[in-house]
């Protein structure tokens, strides 16, 4: 390989996928500086009020790589919001954060492992408290001209579902 060639672009281990296309310097330049399609950013996080910090670092750096520097503050905030209040709510337990754009959004779901409540007034006051607790995503998601909400998850399954959208 010549000191100067650019590296292959992909690496793998199928063989048959392990021959890069034949492209000149210039094409691989070309092809390396292509935009990035979309969005999608996934995490798995433990439940414990640090991972807020996790989550949040996470965002600002993919943000500004698919252009979306603009909405790093009501992105962060929520995201901080989010895995703080269900991190509270199932200590202990994985939450996972998804980030994805999708049809002019920006679409921030947070997924809890919360048991779902058997007695229907515990499962009222668990939401209620859950969403006086989202008071500040709320202000920030509204002022942004966004929207949010929770959903529990349908039966087998357990947990909740806190999702925002927000405009791009």
């Amino acid at each position: 390989m010549h000191p100067y060639a650019p590296p292959p672009r992909h690496t793998a281990l199928c063989p048959a996928r392990s021959k890069p296309p034949a492209l000149g310097p210039a094409q691989h330049r070309r092809a390396h500086l292509q935009p990035h399609r979309g969005l999608v950013l996934s995490l798995t996080l433990p439940g414990d009020p640090r991972s807020a910090s996790v989550g949040r670092h996470a965002v600002t750096a993919a943000l500004p790589t698919y252009g979306f520097r603009s909405h790093a503050w009501p992105v962060t905030h929520a995201v901080t919001e989010l895995i703080t209040v269900n991190a509270a709510l199932t200590p202990g337990r994985d939450l996972y954060l998804s980030l994805r754009q999708r049809d002019g959004t920006l679409r921030l779901v947070l997924w809890d492992k919360h048991p779902r409540h058997a007695d229907p007034d515990t499962l009222a006051l668990c939401e209620l408290r859950r969403r006086r607790a989202l008071w500040l995503l709320a202000a920030v998601v509204d002022d942004w001209g966004g929207e949010w909400g929770l959903a529990g998850a349908q039966p087998p399954h357990t947990g909740v579902r806190s999702w925002v959208v927000l405009p791009q």
